[in-house]
């Protein structure tokens, strides 16, 4: 049998989150209570809004694993179809998976892949929307992530080459800032 040592730091000191709190500004720490433990944002002040992110993940999948998947022809099945549907039930599932993350009403969530023969990879786009007090920003990242899993464990059996590379938000819009990432 083997044993876990868990290791755990003490909760910040209350001078400490004050010192925090005026060097990057109260609002900058919503995730911090007054003792300095984690905590769920309180959003029922927020104003309710539509609020749309998208998020990306590549899989290099290598030349032989690429062809299977771009000619539907793996033995696991379909393999973007699987992916797909699994990126879609992870976005819906995100509260469950990131402990602080507020339950949502997803209104959309739609997983999509580009196929890029010059790296041998897929692509992966997912975004999310719903109407509402926070972002979907973990929603999104959530389902590329988890779509890209699925790629990956359908792939495995005809290489061990498989990289996940490149999980990022590219865009979130409809909070108290937008962002539009980088090309």
């Amino acid at each position: 049998m083997r044993t876990m040592t868990i290791l755990t730091r003490p909760a910040m000191k209350i001078h400490e989150i004050q010192e925090l709190r005026c060097h990057i500004g109260v609002d900058s720490v919503p995730h911090v209570d007054a003792r300095g433990r984690a905590s769920m944002v309180d959003v029922s002040r927020k104003t309710s809004s539509w609020r749309v992110a998208t998020a990306s993940a590549v899989v290099f999948l290598g030349k032989e694993a690429f062809d299977l998947v771009s000619l539907n022809r793996s033995l696991k099945g379909d393999v973007l179809t699987v992916a797909q549907i699994a990126g879609i039930n992870a976005a819906k599932n995100t509260h469950n998976l990131i402990p602080l993350c507020h339950q949502l009403l997803l209104r959309n969530v739609d997983v999509r892949f580009t196929m890029d023969p010059r790296k041998c990879a897929v692509v992966i786009f997912a975004s999310a929307r719903t109407e509402g007090q926070t972002g979907v920003e973990m929603e999104a990242l959530t389902a590329a992530s988890v779509a890209s899993l699925t790629v990956y464990d359908m792939c495995k059996a005809v290489t061990r080459e498989l990289k996940i590379s490149e999980v990022k938000l590219e865009s979130k819009t409809g909070g108290k800032h937008d962002y539009f990432g980088a090309s």
